[in-house]
């Protein structure tokens, strides 16, 4: 019945352009932030923190949109409550990547850390992968796929908690510096959080698959 139902309604001309320009947003953010942390030069990271910024308020722009269609439509492609959860979750996501790139700014952080380059590139790796399940969002036909994404996810939040972990334990045994200490702590940890949020979406993608197999 679901799928006769699935059939005949109206496509979803209104959340799902948005979902996915939120998902291509943020694999840009992503991209952006691993250009930054191979860049030795703080200058010229400058310049890929700043385009971090500007594409964090491309996606804050696009949540809001999101969430003001969920105040004017009657009619919605899932539950409302699933389509706030998604929204949030990809705008959680864009947060906590712009608050590690201006920690790296704020702090004059000048030493790049080996743990903070596979973070990011993890990360990025995190959100090309949720960019194709949200697509997939589009009429739920290859359901196998967005469910094999969001194992990938959560393993890849695993990953990102024993990267962190190991880095955080590693300077309080070899940084003498305690402000250095504290500055790589914040960054690692920010990255970290990024990684949850990426948990935290695969997870509303799952409750969105379960209530519309």
């Amino acid at each position: 019945m679901n799928s006769v139902f699935n059939f005949f309604s109206p496509k979803d001309k209104t959340f799902q352009p948005m979902f996915e320009q939120a998902g291509n947003n943020l694999v840009q953010i992503a991209k952006t932030l691993v250009l930054a942390v191979n860049t030795p030069d703080q200058e010229d990271r400058k310049v890929h923190i700043k385009e971090i910024a500007r594409l964090e308020q491309v996606g804050d722009d696009v949540t809001h949109h999101i969430l003001l269609g969920l105040s004017k439509i009657f009619i919605t492609p899932f539950d409302r409550e699933d389509i706030h959860a998604l929204a949030s979750s990809l705008d959680d996501i864009a947060d906590y990547i712009y608050a590690a790139a201006m920690n790296m700014d704020l702090y004059n952080l000048k030493n790049i850390s080996k743990p903070m380059i596979e973070l990011a590139e993890l990360l990025l790796e995190m959100c090309k992968d949720l960019n194709i399940a949200i697509a997939e969002l589009r009429n739920f036909k290859n359901t196998r796929l967005i469910a094999e994404i969001c194992i990938k996810i959560n393993k890849g939040e695993s990953t990102a908690d024993h990267i962190c972990n190991t880095a955080v334990g590693n300077l309080f045994d070899h940084q003498a510096d305690a402000i250095e200490l504290i500055k790589q702590k914040e960054v690692l940890q920010s990255m970290e959080i990024a990684s949850d949020k990426c948990d935290d979406l695969a997870n509303v993608l799952e409750t969105i698959l379960i209530k519309n197999a």
